[in-house]
């Protein structure tokens, strides 16, 4: 069974046909305008979340290991 694989275009394409077949013109606009690129900079806040969960991580590791070879 071959999958034909559809480009990123095609797929857009295909999909805003969709919501206006079933939105009707306007309210597929309106639809994709409700949609935003957001703020800030992901890369450095995510970086930033998880270098914090990783030390809390790590130092729950030694945490227990220290408990562990106590018993």
């Amino acid at each position: 069974m071959s999958r034909d694989i559809k480009t990123l275009n095609e797929i857009r394409i295909q999909g805003f046909d969709v919501l206006v077949k079933n939105l009707g013109p306007a309210d597929a606009i309106r639809f994709i305008q409700s949609y935003t690129h957001g703020s800030g900079d992901y890369t450095k806040e995510r970086k930033n979340s998880l270098e914090k969960d990783f030390d809390t991580v790590v130092n729950g590791i030694m945490e227990h290991r220290k408990k562990r070879s106590r018993t």
